[in-house]
């Protein structure tokens, strides 16, 4: 509604799969966060690297993933405003992937030893934060599923189905549909296929009426049936009752 006072994007986040106190919202307020915009394409952290704070996605898309000696990449995970990529990175000291943005994305960082801090003196926050590593945990599961047991069809309509449902559960997707900035090359980095077969499933979800995509918006005609055909259950997703009544 015009003129309302959107949530912080980390408050929207946790709230979407815990309750928290007010004690607590304002504990996550105070947190220190220095603010930096990357371009399209950029990694915010490295494989390798040492960090000494985590990256929380305030605006943009983001993605988790490895390149292998060949130069092929595997995209292990999407992420949308609210999520901490590299939450671990509080307790395994060097990163064992990238974290990149694949469009221009806001990102602030926070401190690890402010996270600590946070933690120590809430303890209830340290339990929401290590449920939500449970989770991130929980949709990799998914995604082993996809990579190695669905369709290149299915597989594409899984994921097209956990991002509406996540994107919803933070108040940043309709009922039917939501902004995807996400190359077919990218796609194909995510699902394990070629740019041309990525290209082809979508003409066939498209054929058969589960979706429009057009302009980098994906609309969803009919989100049961996209579900079906998906066999997506959004349980893993492990959102609170309200938030979960969208998958």
């Amino acid at each position: 509604m015009h003129g309302q006072v959107q949530p912080h994007p980390l408050l929207r986040k946790l709230e979407s799969i815990a309750d928290l106190s007010d004690e607590e919202r304002q504990a996550i307020l105070a947190l220190p966060m220095n603010v930096r915009v990357f371009e399209a394409k950029s990694d915010i952290v490295r494989d390798a690297d040492r960090p000494s704070d985590c990256a929380l996605v305030l605006d943009g898309f983001v993605c988790r993933y490895k390149i292998l000696p060949d130069g092929r990449r595997q995209i292990m995970g999407f992420y949308i405003p609210g999520d901490i990529p590299d939450l671990q990175s509080l307790h395994l000291q060097v990163m064992d992937h990238s974290v990149g943005t694949l469009v221009r994305s806001s990102i602030a960082t926070i401190p690890h030893q402010n996270l600590r801090e946070l933690m120590r003196h809430h303890p209830g926050l340290a339990e929401i934060f290590w449920r939500d590593s449970l989770i991130d945990a929980a949709m990799f599961r998914e995604w082993m599923i996809g990579m190695g047991r669905r369709t290149a069809f299915q597989r594409t309509a899984h994921l097209l189905c956990e991002l509406h449902v996540r994107l919803r559960a933070v108040g940043l997707a309709g009922a039917d549909g939501y902004e995807l900035p996400v190359t077919q090359n990218e796609l194909g980095d995510a699902l394990g296929l070629s740019t041309v077969h990525v290209n082809r499933v979508l003409q066939d979800l498209r054929s058969e009426g589960l979706i429009v995509l057009r302009g980098g918006s994906l609309s969803i005609p009919d989100w049961e049936a996209l579900k079906i055909t998906a066999e997506f259950d959004s349980a893993y997703l492990h959102l609170k009752a309200l938030a979960r009544d969208v998958g």
